[in-house]
């Protein structure tokens, strides 16, 4: 879809610059023309008063889709340190690249200031090569900056498919950035896949799309993107067969990093960004860290986390303490969130943190789908709960049907005399 004015009615009365939110319309003399940050959302359409605006649909058909090769991960960075979902999607990435052909490759796209030397960790991870874009106007993350020069890239390289994390900036970028392709976007998937059945036969059955459009070249290289759909009663897996590129936001923890290959090399593509100070509507002045406790759910080996069950705030305190004796972190429900017996930044589950640690205790906590599809990839899962039926010794490697006031004391000290034990043997 397009939004086009309508030359004989203009008459430049400049209401539709103001009701913009995007800065997408100029002024060329008396004719209002709109620019390449329009994302259509019709707020000019409904201030006109003379009509002179309208939306259309596009009637180009499918795009070229042999146009399209490779598969870009937006490789996220903070104060010049790679986020782990890159590294996750990186070799998600290369997974992807090595099933749609042999020549497909997979690219990390680094974006901001000084950020080359992230490059090495990238093809460590599996990057066949990496896009670099930076500039000073790049340094920290702004919506305007990053979708602009992202938007430019993804425009003159066209890759077959580009994927974010579904972290705050990633779901802040990816949208907006689609919205500019006028393309798809789907939006925290939890698992990938492009070999699933024929691309043709998969919207025939799935679809009410006018198969006669598709291109049979196509076939096995449509990517299906599944999530979780209707507070996770379902999976719905999704496909985009008219436009490029297929894009994903992605959970994080969801997939398995590649392993690290020291020393690894790749393509390195400098790309420069056309970029002014007048591109970017918001300014930062100042970044202040929080100072609340910091939870870091994704790295964590180790998880303890607390349900309903603790029965009052103060059942914390224990799951706290165990987590410190096990090395741990300490996790949560959503009910324990919503009860405000702890803060949202521990909440693992749909709405909250996905995570794949080594061992996941769940004390307390019965087992609802929502909580189940951000942890049950966990490699061991210990449930400690005196319900016998609760949903969450469905999914459990260990059960524990009991009183966890009562069992996590018992755990506690027999992880003490363990130490103990090996201590002295040490010795």
């Amino acid at each position: 879809m397009a939004i086009n004015v309508i030359k004989e009615k203009c008459v430049g009365c400049k209401l539709c610059i103001k009701a913009c939110p995007f800065d997408a319309i100029d002024m060329d003399g008396k004719l209002a023309v709109i620019n390449e940050k329009c994302t259509a959302c019709n707020q000019c359409i409904a201030v006109c008063k003379f009509s002179a605006i309208e939306k259309t649909e596009d009637e180009s058909g499918p795009a070229d889709l042999s146009a399209y090769k490779n598969v870009w991960v937006y490789a996220e960075q903070r104060a010049g340190k790679l986020m782990n979902v890159a590294l996750e999607l990186i070799g998600e990435g290369r997974r992807l690249a090595r099933e749609i052909s042999d020549d497909t490759k997979v690219y990390a796209v680094l974006i901001g200031e000084g950020v080359g030397a992230l490059k090495q960790e990238c093809f460590e991870f599996g990057a066949d090569g990496v896009y670099l874009i930076d500039d000073p106007l790049l340094k920290n993350f702004t919506t305007d900056g990053y979708t602009k020069v992202l938007y430019d890239a993804v425009t003159q390289y066209k890759p077959e498919i580009v994927l974010f994390g579904a972290t705050h900036i990633g779901r802040d970028l990816a949208p907006r950035v689609a919205a500019r392709l006028n393309t798809g976007l789907t939006a925290d998937c939890t698992r990938l896949d492009v070999k699933v059945s024929s691309y043709i036969d998969y919207a025939e059955k799935n679809t009410t799309l006018d198969t006669s459009t598709l291109d049979p070249a196509s076939e096995d290289k449509g990517l299906k993107q599944t999530r979780p759909a209707f507070g996770g009663n379902l999976m719905a897996t999704i496909i985009c067969p008219r436009t490029r590129p297929q894009m994903s936001t992605v959970r994080p923890g969801v997939m398995t990093r590649r392993e690290q290959v020291p020393g690894a090399t790749g393509e390195v593509v400098q790309v420069k960004p056309v970029l002014s100070e007048s591109d970017i509507r918001t300014k930062i002045v100042e970044i202040v860290k929080s100072a609340k406790e910091i939870v870091s759910l994704t790295d964590a080996d180790i998880i303890c986390s607390g349900g309903r069950g603790l029965g009052d705030p103060s059942g914390f305190d224990l799951i706290r303490r165990f987590a410190s004796k096990v090395g741990g972190v300490v996790g949560s429900s959503r009910a324990a969130v919503d009860a405000g017996w702890i803060e949202q930044s521990h909440q693992v589950g749909q709405t909250g943190t996905t995570v794949k640690p080594k061992i996941y205790f769940a004390c307390g906590i019965s087992g609802a789908i929502q909580h189940l599809a951000g942890m049950q990839t966990s490699d061991i899962i210990v449930a400690i709960n005196k319900d016998p039926d609760a949903p969450i010794f469905e999914v459990a490697d260990y059960g524990i049907v009991g009183d966890l006031y009562k069992v996590i004391p018992q755990i506690i000290d027999e992880w003490e005399n363990a130490d103990a034990l090996y201590e002295s043997s040490v010795r």
